[in-house]
């Protein structure tokens, strides 16, 4: 491992608020505090070419998630079959509007938000190409991360499926596959993308 001191920029330890000064890592190496041993920032292996599969991906997934039916419900001659969008329709139906609100943003909206301009961001420092506002890109992807909970609206439908396959046959959709996939797909992406490669990128730039 290597201390993370002799270096460029300034940064503090997330567990102790040690000031450092790192540089730049070789592929593989770990910067750690000099003070309590956290680790500070790990360069990690083709990140950027990994992220942009993962994220490409992740797109495909999402456009099933959506073009396809998330569940059907079966009782003898009733059949009803919903999509991503149409839960959404659903609960503005029932009059719960706060509720479809928190759906459409949480497990539709930021999610898309955070693919397409993760592609955008990692198309423009994989080709080296001066793209407007592509910093603040990079922050506003940071930002809206947290609040894409896709996995907790798929923790919602497992138990709402858990309640209604004792009444009616349930029927999952190729959308609630797509949608279990891309839950992962988007934690890769997370644990893939080296942030302090793209920010010293994006200054080698300027």
């Amino acid at each position: 491992m290597q201390k993370a001191k002799d270096a460029s920029y300034l940064m503090a330890c997330h567990e102790c608020d040690l000031l450092h000064r790192l540089g730049t890592l070789s592929e593989g190496q770990v910067a750690v505090c000099v003070r309590c041993g956290a680790v500070l920032h790990q360069k990690k292996t083709n990140s950027f070419d990994r992220s942009l599969a993962l994220t490409i991906a992740g797109l495909i997934l999402f456009a099933m998630a959506n073009a396809y039916p998330l569940l059907a419900i079966k009782s003898g001659s009733l059949h009803q079959a919903t999509s991503l969008l149409g839960s959404v329709h659903v609960l503005l139906g029932a009059g719960v509007w706060h509720i479809a609100l928190l759906v459409f943003l949480t497990a539709i909206l930021f999610p898309f938000l955070e693919l397409v301009l993760m592609f955008i961001v990692l198309v423009s420092l994989k080709m080296k190409k001066q793209v407007r506002n592509l910093p603040l890109m990079l922050v506003f992807v940071q930002a809206i991360r947290p609040w894409g909970m896709m996995e907790v609206f798929m923790l919602g439908i497992l138990i709402s499926v858990v309640k209604l396959v004792k009444m009616v046959k349930v029927i999952p959709g190729i959308s609630l596959y797509a949608l279990a996939v891309l839950i992962f797909v988007i934690a890769a992406i997370t644990t893939t993308f080296d942030t302090h490669e793209a920010w010293d990128t994006l200054k080698g730039d300027q």
